[in-house]
């Protein structure tokens, strides 16, 4: 078994732990995609509990997951965990939203700064503008109000 594959394992195995002490005997799916390991939760009837308020609950656990794997010097130990696909549908959400705001760029020609968002999510922006030419985005702020800011492109001659 590969270092990477000892990580994954480790990872999983203890995030099973972890679901268990709450009386979940869930089996949990891993994989890895560019260096970040990917821990996927099926529904259950703790989804809402697993995910807590805006999924604070969520980059809790995969804080936990991670600092576990640092602890134990592990080859891989960036973690995303995904409850139910809470985050395919929350990043499908934002990109639905994107649309709307490019527009409203669009027609006022003025920057747009959205409410402050996890990393996460500002990275789903980020990449979702990525389909449009005429509006670029940037991140400002610290913590907590950091956000995102949607501009117009200047066209130059």
């Amino acid at each position: 078994m590969s270092d990477q594959d000892k990580a994954i394992e480790d990872a999983r195995k203890f995030l099973e732990d972890i679901l268990s002490f709450f009386g979940l005997n869930a089996v949990v799916t891993a994989t890895s995609e560019e260096d970040v390991i990917e821990l996927t939760v099926p529904s259950t009837h703790l989804n809402g509990f697993l995910i807590g308020q805006h999924g604070e609950t969520l980059r809790a656990l995969q804080a936990m997951v991670s600092t576990k794997l640092k602890n134990s010097e592990a080859a891989l130990n960036r973690v995303n965990i995904d409850v139910a696909d809470y985050k395919k549908h929350r990043a499908d959400h934002l990109i639905e939203q994107l649309g709307d705001w490019v527009k409203k760029v669009r027609d006022t020609k003025e920057p747009m700064h959205l409410l402050p968002m996890n990393a996460a999510d500002r990275r789903t922006i980020h990449r979702g503008l990525e389909e449009y030419s005429d509006v670029t985005s940037h991140s400002e702020g610290e913590l907590r109000d950091r956000h995102i800011v949607l501009e117009p492109v200047v066209a130059t001659d």
